[in-house]
């Protein structure tokens, strides 16, 4: 790209207010043909509304957009992907039911009435290729992992024509294999002239792939520099307005007595022979590629999917753990990896999330609910937590993924585990709230909580944990203490080198 060259979309002074909340202020952005543009910043950076904008959801209240030198400014999602303009997201919008070939082209007006599936095939194999993807127009797009169906939104982009392809938080559900894969469609997308922009918290995978980084923050334009003239320190600044010296921070303190001890503990044909203790005030974490079986572990430990050979003891004593009832009986909570889906109930009020898992303890024998006790002890969780909401009764599906996360953890916290196992505890939110998650984990373990923490990010696990558990297809290849563990080490034993 020279500084010449004319971008294809260009966003000038675009401002969006919802209601008090001011989500961008005078914003700038353009991006090239054939240039991968990061856009990178906390949640409520106002990285969302954007994309919105740019694609039809929400109309700008002032500024101005081109596409190619033109004035841009589609009425919604399909005047923008007619326009060349398309947006594809971490959880793909397929048809499940409907072959690779019917999704591709499902978006077409100019096909006819009648449908040629030899012809759609043929061109759907025709896109496939120029893409370098591997995949049968004819099998259905249920079956595909994640990375096939982002594949298969991808060819329906190049297929539209697309000019401008936006790609929010695209591989937070895949493996390093899939990251790869994902990579080099992006690579050919480089070579076809679209222009990316690509948004994602892994700032390691915005320095391999993207050609130049924006910056937002508060709604606001912070900076935007070719990749290779920013470190990644300027960028986290940049991002949060603190030094990340502040992140990754334990407070060193010796472990006390084993509350949980696991022994060859299995579950036919995910996981097996799993052995280890869980002390008190201990981080102990879970590293692994994906698909090695951490988060089936967790499952059984919770009593979602029970393990059906080994054993449990809790503080000395044998256990028998068959449902989430039986684990919280037994003071073991389990934060999900997935908090839309399964750890919070998305258009129920915060008091309410907070506590779901503890019902009883605010109903009386009539079933009548204690509504002041709940709001008491939500009141105090979010004080604690730092959770930012206008109200206690708000739907925490319009919080930020920083507080949502927060408010799952109230949820668990007013449980009051002995055993906290974290499933991705810092999946989908910004480095500013990962900090204040990571400094409440520390907090927690100087309590005397034990804690299992499960992450696919090696550095937040080598920084947070006493000691390290490293699966690898269903097998515990070792625990290593967090002083004597290194990358290497760990990602030599997850890959199965060492």
């Amino acid at each position: 790209m020279s500084e010449t060259e004319r971008p294809i979309l260009a966003l000038r002074n675009i401002s969006k207010r919802f209601g008090a909340t001011q989500a961008l202020a005078d914003v700038e952005l353009n991006l090239y043909p054939g240039e991968v543009h990061a856009l990178v910043g906390e949640n409520g950076a106002g990285k969302s509304t954007l994309i919105k904008i740019a694609t039809g959801i929400h109309q700008p209240d002032a500024g101005t957009m081109e596409l190619a030198g033109e004035p841009y400014r589609p009425a919604e999602p399909a005047v923008a992907q007619r326009q060349g303009v398309a947006a594809i997201y971490q959880e793909p919008s397929i048809f499940p039911d409907l072959s690779v070939a019917e999704n591709i082209f499902i978006g077409h007006q100019d096909r006819g009435l009648l449908v040629n599936r030899k012809g759609m095939e043929r061109d759907a194999v025709e896109v496939l290729r120029r893409l370098d993807m591997d995949l049968s127009p004819t099998q259905p797009a249920g079956i595909l992992t994640v990375a096939g169906q982002q594949a298969v939104e991808i060819a329906k982009a190049i297929s539209l024509d697309v000019r401008v392809l936006i790609m929010d938080e695209p591989t937070a559900a895949l493996s390093a294999h899939e990251v790869n894969q994902l990579f080099r469609q992006v690579q050919r997308l480089r070579e076809l002239g679209v222009a990316v922009l690509f948004i994602s918290h892994r700032l390691d995978e915005v320095f391999e792939i993207a050609d130049r980084v924006s910056v937002f923050r508060d709604g606001r334009h912070i900076s935007s520099r070719p990749i290779a003239e920013v470190t990644k320190d300027q960028m986290v600044r940049e991002m949060v307005g603190r030094d990340p010296s502040e992140f990754f921070v334990r407070t060193p303190q010796a472990p006390g007595e084993v509350v949980l001890a696991v022994e060859g503990l299995g579950r036919r044909g995910v996981f097996r022979d799993v052995s280890f203790e869980l002390r008190r005030g201990e981080v102990l974490g879970f590293a692994g590629l994906v698909g090695a079986g951490r988060t089936d572990i967790a499952l059984a430990l919770f009593g979602v999917a029970p393990a059906d050979e080994g054993t449990i003891v809790i503080d000395g004593q044998p256990i028998t753990i068959g449902s989430p009832t039986d684990a919280l009986r037994h003071g073991i909570a389990y934060l999900s990896e997935d908090r839309r889906k399964l750890g919070l109930s998305m258009t129920q009020s915060v008091t309410t999330n907070i506590t779901l898992a503890t019902l009883d303890r605010y109903t009386s024998r009539f079933g009548i609910v204690d509504r002041s006790a709940e709001a008491v002890d939500a009141a105090a969780l979010r004080d604690r937590l730092g959770i930012v909401t206008a109200s206690l009764d708000t739907p925490v599906e319009h919080l930020s993924g920083g507080n949502q996360q927060k408010t799952m953890l109230g949820k668990w916290l007013n449980a009051e585990p002995r055993v906290l196992i974290l499933d991705e505890p810092t999946r989908g939110i910004d480095v500013g709230a990962k900090a204040e998650v990571h400094r409440f984990i520390d907090e927690l373990a100087r309590a005397g909580m034990a804690i299992i923490m499960i992450s696919s990010d090696l550095p937040e696990v080598l920084a947070m944990s006493d000691r390290i558990a490293i699966m690898r297809e269903g097998r515990l290849q070792g625990v290593r203490s967090g002083s004597d563990a290194d990358q290497e080490t760990v990602m030599a034993m997850a890959v199965g080198v060492a």
